[in-house]
């Protein structure tokens, strides 16, 4: 019994992975020439890699490290919490909003004023109220983006990305977690912000976003900005047209020139080349064998410019999206319309009215018989 489980357990698990490993990339043949050293494109929806330069390769980050420290406040946090600054966080080097000691400024008001300015100080005055200390924060930080995002190779140690030596990520991650973040309505909305009025206690002004692609790029739609001397420029921007999103980020440029003609290049390579469909949740299938199916969720998939597609769901209920030479695109388990919990109750329950139809009918046979008279 042992083997023929085990055998059983092996069969699923290579039929798994012929499913798995049988879906194809889309590709496109134009190959793409970047200043920075690290880069890559992906679609927002399906997390689909359309370009890779190194995106593994660990890198030091700078203030990007601020989208994972914004969307924790935002997500663990209470917004309309007042946060008392303290001694250490005006004491910050680099881009600042100009804290004083024992300010007073809501948890809301530091997040923008840490994605909009790239606040250090604000990084700092949020890493303490929500965990006592950076170096409590950059655990929690730790563990959110493993627990959370289900990333492993970025490592942070501050909330804001002033260097480190062991504070690393890759181009891959940092996609992971703006894909992650921007699905939060109000991080979405900061990030977009190009400008803002800005009233603290020794600093009133208007603060304007320092990602250059809100305002130079169509659909531009965030996110972050960064630069420290170890890591160069980097940049991670998403961009939105008709039903594509884009997130696109580039590590270590030369200058930010660099890093936004990179950011532009990507983004034209991606919209020039790609396209994103759905289809949406509820729809019905129907297999060769008349059973129906239908999608719990919409379901993304990102193919080439005229590209035919064909839809197709087995009798397992497995759909699956297929584009030219029968690549495949994307396969899904579908739901029954009528559940198989449901058919088996129905089935018991007229196997057990037949059972009992027919005890009727020979007991009134029996019935009938004894009335007849024994010679």
């Amino acid at each position: 019994m042992t083997s023929i489980k085990t055998s059983i357990q092996c069969i699923v698990i290579i039929l798994f992975s012929l499913i798995v490993t049988g879906i194809q990339k889309v590709e496109a043949a134009e190959d793409i020439s970047l200043y920075s050293e690290t880069a890559i494109l992906m679609d927002a929806n399906t997390g689909e890699v359309l370009f890779k330069k190194d995106m593994e390769k660990m890198m030091y980050p700078a203030s990007i490290t601020k989208i994972v420290t914004a969307i924790i406040a935002l997500e663990e946090g209470e917004l309309d919490d007042i946060v008392t600054v303290s001694k250490k966080a005006t004491e910050v080097i680099g881009t600042r909003v100009y804290l004083v000691e024992d300010e007073r400024v809501s948890l809301l008001r530091l997040v923008q004023g840490l994605l909009i300015n790239s606040g250090n100080d604000a990084g700092t005055a949020i890493a303490e109220h929500m965990a006592g200390s950076e170096l409590f924060f950059a655990k929690k930080m730790n563990r959110f983006m493993e627990e959370e995002i289900g990333i492993r190779n970025t490592h942070f140690t501050n909330p804001h990305g002033l260097y480190d030596e062991n504070h690393t990520t890759t181009a891959y991650d940092m996609a992971r977690i703006t894909q992650y973040a921007m699905q939060n309505e109000t991080f979405r909305e900061i990030v977009g912000t190009k400008e803002m009025e800005w009233k603290g206690e020794e600093w009133e002004t208007t603060i304007y976003n320092h990602n250059r692609m809100l305002w130079d790029y169509e659909g531009a739609t965030g996110v972050k900005n960064g630069f420290v001397h170890k890591s160069g420029y980097t940049l991670v921007t998403t961009t939105k047209r008709n039903d594509m999103e884009l997130i696109a980020v580039t590590l270590n440029a030369p200058s930010a020139d660099h890093a936004y003609h990179d950011m532009k290049t990507l983004f034209e390579y991606g919209f020039d080349h790609f396209q994103t469909s759905v289809l949406f949740s509820n729809k019905m299938f129907e297999a060769d064998n008349g059973t129906r199916y239908e999608l719990d969720d919409d379901l993304y998939f990102v193919t080439t410019y005229d590209e035919d597609i064909s839809i197709a769901v087995n009798r397992l209920g497995r759909l699956w999206i297929k584009g030219d030479n029968d690549r495949i695109i994307r396969s899904e388990l579908l739901s029954p319309v009528e559940s198989t919990l449901d058919t088996v109750e129905e089935t018991i329950v007229e196997e057990e009215r037949k059972t009992e139809d027919s005890s009727k009918f020979m007991r009134w046979i029996t019935q009938l018989w004894s009335s007849f008279p024994v010679n």
